[in-house]
């Protein structure tokens, strides 16, 4: 039968498939358009059982709150290639489901994958998008916060995004400057008490055998340890670093001087790689 054009373009638009796929999708399902679209997702959930082995380490990293700031989510989407993840329609269709999720404020990736959007699931949606794309696409990770205040920063690139969390509402541009420190030094956690305590071994453990190798006395090694690990919770620890912007002042010093008593309750940090 003849396929027409418009008929090309509609299904196109409704799916996000390539035009020589539509076209062939129209020309299997003899011009039915849904009998078309079921055949384009069959045809995704081979592509998808093909590219199953297949490593996903590019995509794409965005964050966003709520309206009223009480919840914060990060979602990465993965995919093969760096120009996949460019790709503008893909970067919308991550954003699509951050939105649905934190309008729903869905506090897993299974949550996540569970959401229906226009009709469908999102996990038959990224398999869906692995037929339109030729590509694996995943959820790669989903992190979230609820607090009295939530602020997201989104890296220039969509490789890197942060969330966080604090106790008093009203500090958005203090959120976000917050939220862009975390990403730019990559603390361990807020405070010195919220470091694993394998971590602080680790670091002890560390510290212990760098003295010794410096041919530090015996008895002291523990002590000098010790003194490292200091170092360490300054350098690693969000509320003990130096505050990025003004760096003659450390992030607990500078919250206090905003608002005594404002602190950082949780963030979170995910980036590609």
């Amino acid at each position: 039968m003849n396929i027409t054009a418009s008929q090309v373009n509609e299904l196109r638009k409704r799916t996000g498939a390539g035009m020589m796929d539509c076209k062939a999708a129209l020309v299997e399902s003899q011009g039915d358009m849904e009998q078309a679209i079921d055949y384009l997702r069959k045809k995704g959930q081979k592509v998808a059982a093909k590219r199953a082995d297949r490593e996903a380490n590019e995509g794409v990293v965005i964050a966003k709150t709520n309206n009223d700031q009480t919840f914060a989510a990060i979602v990465m989407i993965n995919c093969e290639t760096d120009f996949v993840a460019k790709n503008e329609d893909f970067v919308k269709y991550a954003h699509g489901i951050l939105d649905a999720a934190v309008a729903a404020k869905v506090s897993s990736a299974d949550d996540v994958k569970a959401l229906v959007i226009d009709g469908r699931s999102v996990e038959d949606s990224l398999t869906d998008q692995t037929g339109v794309i030729g590509e694996k696409i995943q959820l790669g990770a989903y992190e979230i916060i609820s607090a009295e205040m939530t602020a997201a920063y989104i890296h220039p690139g969509n490789r890197l995004s942060t969330i966080i969390g604090m106790n008093k509402s009203g500090f958005g541009q203090v959120g976000r400057e917050l939220a862009m420190q975390v990403a730019a030094m990559d603390p361990v956690a807020v405070d010195e008490a919220d470091v694993p305590t394998e971590v602080v071994e680790r670091e002890i453990q560390i510290g212990i055998e760098q003295a010794r190798n410096e041919g530090k006395a015996e008895e002291m090694l523990e002590k000098i340890a010790k003194g490292k690990l200091g170092k360490f919770f300054k350098e690693n620890t969000l509320l003990n670093q130096d505050f990025v912007r003004e760096n003659k002042k450390s992030v607990r010093q500078y919250l206090n001087e905003v608002e005594k008593g404002l602190t950082v309750t949780a963030f979170k940090r995910v980036m590609l790689g």
